[in-house]
């Protein structure tokens, strides 16, 4: 089951939630950083640990979390390359590659009911569609997640702990795709114009995966820093953005 973000002035209305409940959302609320890939891409490079400017990515990712959630997991094979941070490191339980074994593995060891996730190579999220996403939380959806009809963001997105059983039964029968975690569980879907009101390009879908996709997000953030406004991440060669539709 699917459910689109309201569109009338009334269903709106009912939507939004009272102060204190969206209080309590963020308080349940954990972040859950993915840095368990190949990175085969990059070279075998930790993308966690690429600089954009002066910082690492995991920097900026962990920055804009912060913004509006406290507690943060980092789901990774190699917690001791993380220590500087001093973020709760969590192994996955099932010992396959894929996101799904990183979310699995947060939400089991967390002690919130819901998580946003990340992966560690989209050094360009923004804090407020964090907020946005966590403010969508609510108690009858298992995954609240930004969606273009039927694309999704599975890797921007929160789940609950309702989720682990459904996850478990995708893995153990070697299925890797997170988002066919969304045809059994209760999904929210957050539609994209909610996400650009706070983020006009779409930066936080930005993934880092190939070294010209990082020398084209440092030109982007150059320009970023020097000119002070939104600017539309660069095209790869063939004139498409490649995490989200154009």
């Amino acid at each position: 089951m699917s459910e689109c973000w309201p569109d009338s002035n009334s269903d709106i209305r009912n939507s939004i939630l009272q102060p204190s409940s969206v209080w309590s959302m963020f308080a349940n609320c954990v972040g859950i950083i993915l840095a368990g890939g190949l990175n085969t891409r990059m070279g075998g490079r930790n993308k966690a640990l690429l600089r954009l400017g002066d910082r690492y990515f995991l920097d900026y990712i962990v920055r804009a979390l912060n913004g509006c959630i406290d507690n943060l997991l980092l789901a990774t094979r190699e917690p001791e390359v993380y220590e500087q941070w001093g973020i709760e490191t969590v192994k996955d339980i099932f010992a396959v590659r894929s996101p799904l074994a990183g979310i699995h593995a947060g939400l089991v060891h967390m002690q919130a009911e819901y998580a946003f996730c990340t992966s560690c190579d989209a050094p360009l999220l923004q804090s407020e569609v964090v907020r946005v996403l966590v403010e969508s939380i609510h108690p009858g959806f298992d995954v609240i997640v930004p969606a273009l009809g039927t694309y999704y963001q599975p890797l921007c997105a929160v789940y609950s702990k309702r989720c682990i059983p459904f996850i478990e039964e995708l893995l153990t029968g070697g299925d890797m795709k997170t988002d066919h975690l969304f045809d059994r569980v209760s999904v929210r879907k957050v539609p994209y114009r909610k996400i650009r009101a706070v983020d006009p390009n779409l930066h936080s879908f930005f993934n880092v995966n190939t070294p010209e996709d990082l020398e084209a997000a440092a030109r982007f953030q150059i320009r970023l820093q020097a000119e002070g406004t939104p600017q539309e991440i660069p095209p790869s060669k063939n004139g498409e953005k490649r995490s989200h539709p154009v």
